[in-house]
């Protein structure tokens, strides 16, 4: 193993997202279908023998032991007592708090990455379990896989999805995940579905059950939802920001973005069902 590694960490889109119930402890019973895409950050790990865990490109407002890539190292490095440390560079390309996954995937792209890296040869349901404690969607890019999802989107069945071109908008503003599942009109009852039906898809199958919440509170969001669904159907991923239409087309695609340009950071992507991630290192 090369004692350094440049590892993409793709970004997800929630092809839909149904919230079917309320647990005890706060958290949402959801169902949810997880679609990787091919826009992803780039991180490069470089081991270290002196055990120090070091991020060489800090976030702005995030503290380094907070930051999920630290956490995510330390978490492996803890559970393993492994002696080896790493020194972490990111490229950052996926806005953060837009429903992209993106911190997630830099945290299962570390757990993965340095699993190799310090030739710990842990099984990927080891490291999406460790990932489980730094956020919900950290096994999903774990497994690297695009998935079928329940509980809290930790319970995962791999699923093959269709692959098309996806516009994607940022429309500017921040969405609290807390508050939209706090909101008290959210939708927490819609009624559980098989795979096998959600996979047939379309409306009103695929849908997100906070889209409402999120359009009430982000009006920008709604702006961005409405003017892409005059160009092809437009949905919500997460709890946003970010939205996101669906076209057959590459040029379909890149015509429509670069309108969207004129007003919002907007990327033209591809599904895919498989982590760049995993085909790098053959998992």
């Amino acid at each position: 193993m090369p004692a350094s590694l440049t590892l993409a960490a793709p970004a997800k889109l929630n092809r839909m997202l149904h919230v079917v119930g309320r647990r005890a402890d706060g958290y949402h019973e959801l169902q949810t279908l997880f679609q990787l895409i091919d826009l992803a950050d780039t991180l490069t790990l470089t081991r270290r023998d002196d055990g120090v865990i070091e991020l060489l490109t800090p976030v702005a407002g995030v503290a380094h032991a907070d930051n999920l890539v630290v956490r995510a190292a330390k978490r492996l490095q803890a559970h393993t007592g492994c002696r080896y440390g790493a020194s972490i560079a990111l490229d950052k390309k996926l806005p953060m708090g837009g429903g992209l996954g993106g911190g997630s995937s830099n945290a299962a792209t570390v757990l993965v990455g340095l699993n190799a890296l310090w030739s710990l040869d842990l099984p990927l349901t080891t490291l999406a379990e460790l990932g489980l404690a730094l956020g919900a969607d950290v096994p999903v890019f774990v497994h690297g896989r695009s998935a079928w999802a329940e509980g809290v989107g930790e319970r995962l069945t791999p699923v093959t999805l269709d692959t098309p071109w996806f516009v994607v908008v940022h429309p500017g503003v921040s969405v609290s995940t807390p508050a939209i599942f706090q909101a008290p009109e959210l939708t927490r009852d819609t009624r559980p579905i098989s795979m096998a039906r959600a996979l047939q898809g379309g409306a009103p199958t695929w849908r997100n059950d906070c889209e409402a919440s999120v359009r009430d509170r982000h009006p920008p969001i709604a702006e961005a939802l409405d003017w892409l669904a005059q160009h092809a159907p437009s949905q919500l991923t997460g709890t946003g920001a970010c939205v996101f239409a669906v076209f057959d087309t590459q040029a379909d695609a890149h015509a429509v973005a670069d309108m969207a340009r004129v007003k919002w950071p907007s990327w033209v992507t591809r599904g895919i069902n498989t982590s760049p991630l995993h085909a790098a290192l053959g998992c």
